[in-house]
């Protein structure tokens, strides 16, 4: 095995663009995109980013200077990501559903003053009023028309015209067949891979307030090659890889899009889930590798929908964002024949740090291993320091290539989070067996301290989903007088299923200690989830407190 070591010196950094200009010139004629049905090959989706490129140099744009994506799932995002990082610049990414505000103090924060969004109404009017406050001096404007094939461009044309915002023809707006010039390429631009910021992706990180991690070219090329030895079963220029989750979000803009370009493999893309459309899809193009979050894996799982389908192209799939519970796991690769592992990182290692084996080697429960390149010290919870023994548990930290350069403009959160070694803290406690293999057990945010004791809510978690009623679970501490702590159990139900708190109390004896059983148990139709599909606990945290606030305030 490749020590951490002998991967290093072997890894060279790179500008991220290069990748994309080495696969165009072995496989320039493969399919490189499909929208909705409509084909980019790799020469086609090239030809666009150089003359996207030039046109951003006539701008004005190039080294230092900060461009805002605000994209959904479209060729438009790989055009204008690999456009920016060619000349240069830095890519800032934002959530298309984030409300104005959100929008307006990521922008000011990050130094953007030009944004690339779509000329859609529910997108592009709070990118306007951001403008119209002064934080941005141009948009560029992408035509939804442009991704369509032409049956479906017509279609949209005629039906969904009143989802197009109304956009003036002004000095503060640019559409994007105003930037090309067919044929055309930016001037080169030497970019240090090792300092230049490649990308500037916000986090609230390991203290919840948002800040921008600065990955650099390195790092992005470092866990690209890291990835592609992770996948190093997948055949060059033959594999399609659904695209569903966003690629604003680091894991997406990782797995599937750069692992994609780096395997010439065709990215099938999808701007929103929607279960039927995803399944469809998969079956049209005979998806291949399938990167996801638990969430979307459940939903596949527990759909009716799921039966009328033949899903067995699926080769390969890694969950990430969020625990991959066992049962989800293994329900999945029962239904399509697939290998499915859980992998781990945070948006500050580019992301992915740890994956399981692509092969029987993988173990259920766990992380995987560390990919190569990659360190990590286990240290104690209380002092964050002194190292724990092997097998014990504590905060997990990583060193390695793809570890972020720091926080832009927070050099007090960058010295909290990364040592004078260079090791991130990611907040996570777990530990590592004789194998090196890594099992976490929570965040160190989420530990329930109840009577004195460490109680970790993915472990009851865990216990939750191995209840064949279950269909998702969210486990957070609540306040008791008595305990200091105790667990409360959100829990949604699969269709057609029913359950008591007494029933799944009963159930939860037989898999967890008397500490670790909730005090609480409330069943919901739906639990609260973030931008990109992961269950969520900051609602329900928040939630359960103002109740008991109010609780307070009326006994008072």
């Amino acid at each position: 095995m490749t020590t951490a070591e002998e991967w290093n010196a072997a890894f060279e950094p790179r500008p991220v663009h290069e990748y994309l200009e080495a696969t165009v010139s072995n496989f320039g004629g493969s399919p490189a995109a499909d929208f909705m049905g409509k084909v980019w090959t790799y020469d086609e989706l090239s030809d666009l980013v150089n003359s996207t490129a030039a046109g951003l140099q006539a701008m004005g744009v190039g080294p230092g200077v900060h461009v805002g994506l605000c994209l959904p799932n479209t060729p438009f995002y790989t055009i204008f990501y690999f456009a920016i990082l060619k000349i240069g610049a830095t890519v800032a990414n934002f959530n298309p559903l984030y409300v104005e505000r959100e929008i307006s103090f990521q922008a000011r924060d990050a130094d953007v003053r030009i944004m690339v969004t779509m000329d859609l109404k529910v997108i592009y009017d709070k990118v306007e009023a951001v403008r119209k406050e002064r934080v941005l001096d141009k948009i560029i404007v992408c035509p939804m028309s442009f991704c369509l094939p032409t049956m479906k461009k017509v279609l949209f044309n005629l039906f969904k015209r009143k989802e197009l915002a109304v956009i003036p023809r002004d000095e503060a707006h640019v559409w994007f067949d105003e930037l090309q010039t067919e044929g055309a390429a930016p001037e080169p631009v030497d970019i240090d891979p090792e300092n230049a910021i490649a990308v500037l992706q916000y986090t609230g990180g390991t203290t919840g307030v948002p800040k921008g991690a600065m990955l650099t070219h390195k790092n992005l090329s470092a866990n690209i090659e890291q990835m592609r030895c992770v996948f190093e079963k997948a055949q060059l220029g033959k594999e399609k890889m659904l695209c569903v989750l966003p690629f604003f979000h680091v894991f997406a803009m990782t797995v599937a899009q750069n692992l994609s370009i780096i395997l010439a493999a065709e990215m099938v893309l999808q701007p929103r889930f929607e279960l039927k459309a995803l399944l469809d899809v998969i079956k049209r193009k005979q998806v291949t590798l399938f990167p996801g979050v638990p969430t979307l894996y459940t939903a596949i799982n527990n759909s009716p929908l799921t039966s009328g389908y033949d899903l067995s192209s699926i080769s390969l799939c890694i969950s990430g964002g969020a625990p991959l519970p066992v049962e989800v796991k293994e329900s999945f690769e029962t239904l399509t024949g697939c290998i499915l592992v859980e992998g781990y990182g945070l948006t500050e290692s580019s992301p992915v740090a740890a994956v399981n084996p692509l092969d029987e080697n993988r173990r259920a429960g766990s992380i995987g291993r560390l990919v190569p390149g990659t360190s990590a010290r286990f240290v104690s919870i209380e002092d964050r320091e002194t190292e724990v023994a092997e097998g014990e548990k504590g905060e997990l930290l990583l060193h390695g290539p793809q570890i972020m350069k720091g926080y832009w403009k927070r050099d007090d959160a960058t010295a909290d989070t990364i040592t004078p070694e260079g090791y991130l803290h990611t907040g996570d406690v777990g530990y590592r067996d004789a194998d090196g293999f890594i099992y976490l057990v929570d965040r160190i945010k989420d530990l329930i301290l109840c009577s004195g004791y460490n109680v970790y809510p993915r472990v009851i978690e865990e216990a939750i989903y191995q209840h064949a009623a279950v269909d998702e679970t969210i486990v957070i501490a609540i306040p008791d007088e008595y305990r200091g702590q105790s667990p409360k159990a959100f829990v949604k139900l699969k269709e057609g299923e029913s359950l008591t708190g007494e029933e799944l109390k009963l159930f939860l004896k037989e898999h967890l200690s008397a500490i670790e059983l909730p005090r609480e148990y409330e069943f919901r139709n739906e639990l609260p989830k973030t931008m990109v599909g992961k269950l969520s606990k900051k609602e329900l945290v928040e939630e359960e407190a103002q109740k008991r606030a109010q609780a307070e305030a009326k006994s008072a």
